[in-house]
């Protein structure tokens, strides 16, 4: 068994200087997947530039932030905008409308890529919540897609619906930024047999991102794996960069 990496870069669409951040840490680092917004507005030149970038595109399933495309009350605020701590959206939301809109955000993907999406992982994680965990893997089954699993219960989950997701996740955005160089360097170095998924939230820091708890660490992660040096380590340990659309 060898070793494969998926480095998936969420959030494409977030700020323009995110999704530049993703493109070009795919071009000259180890970025090889990113998975899309498309409840946010999204120029033409954006788009295009990753339908032709080689990076697998996956769909970020969005419940927190900004607003939906379907509409759906229970998913809302009194100002029509997602609700946007993870719990409290998926605690108030009726199945039903998190059927229709996830499937909206697919829709609009195959619009704007042309093609489905390489799989689907969810905004703040709100996939690991009920009633959203059973839509999004509903979804992902008939689409006949890959799914992200953070934890040993999600990837169970993921498997006894039959569906394919990596063998170990590593990632994580907190007040600190996670994946700078000496943290790469060193997961690379131990990173187990089988396909992992690192998480990460490469991007150029700039005013529209200015709200965000995960803003300006972004740029540290440019650096930890959107740079030459990262590139080498994975040729140098042997190590094949992928995405989830060939698992």
């Amino acid at each position: 068994m060898m070793r494969r990496l998926i480095v998936n870069a969420d959030d494409f669409g977030l700020a323009p200087q995110v999704s530049a951040g993703i493109l070009t840490a795919h071009r000259h680092g180890i970025v090889s997947s990113t998975t899309a917004l498309v409840t946010v507005a999204i120029d033409d030149d954006s788009v295009g530039a990753l339908r032709d970038s080689g990076l697998g595109v996956g769909l970020h399933v969005n419940l927190t932030l900004g607003r939906p495309l379907s509409g759906g009350r229970s998913l809302v605020d009194a100002d029509g905008r997602f609700v946007r701590d993870a719990r409290h959206a998926a605690s108030r939301a009726d199945g039903r409308d998190v059927e229709r809109e996830v499937s909206a955000q697919i829709e609009r993907f195959v619009v704007w890529m042309r093609r489905k999406p390489t799989h689907l992982d969810t905004h703040h994680h709100v996939g690991l919540l009920a009633p959203v965990t059973d839509v999004v893997l509903d979804a992902a089954r008939r689409l006949g897609v890959p799914v992200r699993s953070q934890d040993e219960s999600a990837r169970a989950r993921a498997r006894s619906a039959g569906l394919r997701t990596p063998d170990h996740f590593f990632g994580e955005s907190g007040p600190g930024p996670y994946w700078s160089l000496a943290r790469t360097l060193a997961h690379l170095k131990t990173l187990p047999l089988g396909v992992s998924e690192f998480m990460a939230h490469p991007g150029w820091f700039d005013d529209e991102l200015a709200y965000s708890r995960y803003g300006r660490q972004r740029e540290t992660e440019m650096v930890g794996l959107g740079t030459p040096a990262a590139r080498a380590a994975v040729e140098s340990l042997g190590i094949r960069l992928c995405h989830f659309g060939v698992l």
